[in-house]
Protein backbone atom coordinates (compact mmCIF):
# COMPACT_ATOMS: atom_id res chain seq x y z
CA UNK A 1 0.00 0.00 0.00
CA UNK A 2 1.50 3.33 -1.10
CA UNK A 3 0.56 6.27 1.02
CA UNK A 4 0.63 9.44 -0.77
CA UNK A 5 -0.54 12.28 1.76
CA UNK A 6 1.42 12.84 5.32
CA UNK A 7 -0.80 11.42 8.16
CA UNK A 8 1.27 13.55 10.90
CA UNK A 9 1.05 16.56 11.29
CA UNK A 10 3.27 19.61 10.23
CA UNK A 11 5.24 20.80 13.43
CA UNK A 12 5.29 24.61 11.91
CA UNK A 13 2.59 27.23 12.41
CA UNK A 14 0.06 27.54 9.36
CA UNK A 15 0.76 31.60 10.14
CA UNK A 16 4.38 31.75 10.76
CA UNK A 17 5.15 34.35 13.63
CA UNK A 18 8.58 34.22 15.12
CA UNK A 19 10.40 34.42 12.42
CA UNK A 20 14.16 35.69 12.61
CA UNK A 21 17.12 36.31 10.35
CA UNK A 22 19.70 33.59 11.33
CA UNK A 23 23.33 34.00 11.05
CA UNK A 24 24.41 30.63 12.85
CA UNK A 25 24.07 26.91 11.66
CA UNK A 26 24.90 25.29 8.10
CA UNK A 27 23.56 28.00 6.34
CA UNK A 28 23.76 31.41 7.69
CA UNK A 29 21.47 34.69 6.64
CA UNK A 30 18.34 32.58 6.24
CA UNK A 31 15.32 33.21 7.61
CA UNK A 32 14.17 30.83 10.90
CA UNK A 33 10.91 29.53 11.96
CA UNK A 34 9.56 28.19 15.50
CA UNK A 35 8.59 24.84 15.86
CA UNK A 36 6.06 23.22 18.32
CA UNK A 37 6.09 19.79 19.48
CA UNK A 38 3.00 17.86 17.20
CA UNK A 39 2.14 16.13 20.80
CA UNK A 40 1.72 19.24 23.40
CA UNK A 41 3.16 22.26 21.80
CA UNK A 42 6.45 22.76 23.52
CA UNK A 43 8.61 24.98 21.69
CA UNK A 44 11.26 23.31 20.05
CA UNK A 45 13.68 25.37 18.15
CA UNK A 46 14.16 26.72 15.03
CA UNK A 47 14.22 25.77 11.10
CA UNK A 48 14.99 26.81 7.67
CA UNK A 49 11.84 29.31 6.79
CA UNK A 50 12.60 28.79 3.14
CA UNK A 51 12.64 25.67 0.58
CA UNK A 52 11.15 23.26 3.66
CA UNK A 53 7.74 21.58 2.78
CA UNK A 54 6.99 19.22 5.68
CA UNK A 55 8.48 19.65 9.65
CA UNK A 56 7.28 17.25 12.02
CA UNK A 57 8.92 16.88 15.61
CA UNK A 58 8.01 15.33 18.86
CA UNK A 59 9.81 17.34 22.48
CA UNK A 60 11.59 14.38 24.39
CA UNK A 61 8.67 13.92 26.66
CA UNK A 62 6.28 13.47 24.44
CA UNK A 63 8.72 10.87 22.61
CA UNK A 64 9.30 9.05 25.66
CA UNK A 65 5.36 8.89 26.25
CA UNK A 66 4.58 8.15 22.80
CA UNK A 67 7.27 6.13 21.80
CA UNK A 68 8.71 5.75 18.08
CA UNK A 69 6.73 6.05 14.79
CA UNK A 70 7.25 3.66 12.27
CA UNK A 71 8.17 4.47 9.21
CA UNK A 72 10.45 8.04 10.48
CA UNK A 73 13.69 8.59 11.45
CA UNK A 74 14.34 9.50 14.52
CA UNK A 75 17.68 11.65 15.59
CA UNK A 76 18.35 14.34 18.00
CA UNK A 77 19.15 17.52 16.21
CA UNK A 78 22.57 17.53 18.04
CA UNK A 79 23.71 14.19 16.33
CA UNK A 80 22.26 15.96 13.10
CA UNK A 81 24.55 18.86 13.15
CA UNK A 82 27.66 16.99 14.40
CA UNK A 83 27.07 14.76 11.43
CA UNK A 84 26.92 17.97 9.31
CA UNK A 85 29.95 19.96 10.73
CA UNK A 86 32.08 16.57 10.42
CA UNK A 87 31.23 15.90 7.03
CA UNK A 88 31.92 19.60 5.69
CA UNK A 89 35.54 19.14 7.50
CA UNK A 90 36.23 16.07 6.05
CA UNK A 91 35.00 16.45 2.70
CA UNK A 92 36.30 20.10 2.41
CA UNK A 93 38.46 20.80 5.61
CA UNK A 94 36.41 23.55 6.69
CA UNK A 95 32.82 25.00 7.13
CA UNK A 96 31.15 25.71 3.76
CA UNK A 97 29.46 28.86 3.18
CA UNK A 98 25.90 29.50 2.05
CA UNK A 99 26.89 29.24 -1.52
CA UNK A 100 28.78 26.72 -1.53
CA UNK A 101 26.35 24.36 0.47
CA UNK A 102 23.72 25.21 -2.28
CA UNK A 103 25.70 24.16 -5.14
CA UNK A 104 26.39 20.94 -3.05
CA UNK A 105 22.72 20.35 -2.82
CA UNK A 106 21.71 20.90 -6.53
CA UNK A 107 25.00 19.06 -7.58
CA UNK A 108 23.23 15.78 -5.25
CA UNK A 109 26.62 13.89 -5.83
CA UNK A 110 27.77 13.92 -2.52
CA UNK A 111 27.45 12.05 1.19
CA UNK A 112 27.17 15.65 2.51
CA UNK A 113 24.30 16.34 0.11
CA UNK A 114 22.23 13.26 0.94
CA UNK A 115 22.62 14.49 4.69
CA UNK A 116 21.83 17.98 4.14
CA UNK A 117 18.42 16.51 2.57
CA UNK A 118 17.94 13.98 5.37
CA UNK A 119 17.34 16.85 7.51
CA UNK A 120 14.68 18.84 5.34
Amino acid sequence: MVMTDNILPDSRLVQPTGVVRGSAGPVPSTNWQPIYCANCGAEGGMVPAENMTFCFWLCRKCEVTCGEIAGTMSMPDEVFWEKLKHEQLEAHGRFLTEQELIQVVEADASPLSTLIKEGR
